[in-house]
């Protein structure tokens, strides 16, 4: 369940030989976000990531600071790269630290934890990616218990076959910018438990 031999290899060379696309594009990207949003260009969390380990998490700042819902203090240059998942690009980095992996259960708040049944705990038995099963079967259009779902069978087969199939399919449902957010929602609403 800790994932197929050779997984990591598979990250980092995919990683590094697509640098020199997303590196420059990461470059302007920052440029963009710091001539509208200010200072900090990044967004940084703690999040649990393989068995439960703290890690921190880096993407491009989507809101503006403040006290405000999330969906007031999303910008549209903030809409506009979330719509085409550009937000998560510096997550790339947390891979080639190894903190994640390009594919697996995507990492969440560590507030979540005590909150997962058991079965649903297995989620952590690997790294957690930037995409996964869930976010290629529906994005933020499904409810938790469903991506959890689809989590857990993630780590039940995983697989070089299955990442490699994973990783289309979130391509293409990037491209048709599908699932973006829960109704209502500028992305999901907080995980509190079971329905």
């Amino acid at each position: 369940m800790a994932g197929y031999r050779g997984k990591r290899a598979f990250d980092v060379a995919l990683v590094l030989i697509t640098a020199p696309v997303w590196v420059p594009a990461a470059g302007v990207l920052a440029l963009l976000v710091l001539a509208r949003l200010g200072a900090p260009v990044f967004f940084t969390q703690s999040r649990p990531g393989r068995h439960g380990q703290p890690f921190t998490l880096v993407k491009f700042r989507t809101m503006l600071m403040g006290p405000m819902p999330d969906a007031e203090r999303l910008t549209p240059l903030g809409t506009w790269l979330r719509a085409w998942s550009l937000d998560e690009l510096p997550e790339l980095f947390n891979v080639l630290r190894g903190d994640m992996s390009l594919v697996g259960p995507r990492p969440l708040l560590p507030q979540y934890l005590p909150l997962y049944s058991e079965r649903h705990r297995k989620r952590h038995l690997v790294r957690p990616g930037i995409t996964g099963l869930a976010q290629a079967s529906g994005r933020n259009a499904l409810r938790w218990s469903d991506k959890f779902d689809l989590d857990v069978e993630y780590v039940e087969r995983c697989s070089f076959r299955l990442d490699v199939a994973i990783l289309w399919r979130t391509l293409r449902s990037v491209l048709r910018r599908e699932g973006i957010s829960a109704a209502g929602e500028a992305t999901m609403p907080e995980f509190t438990g079971y329905e």
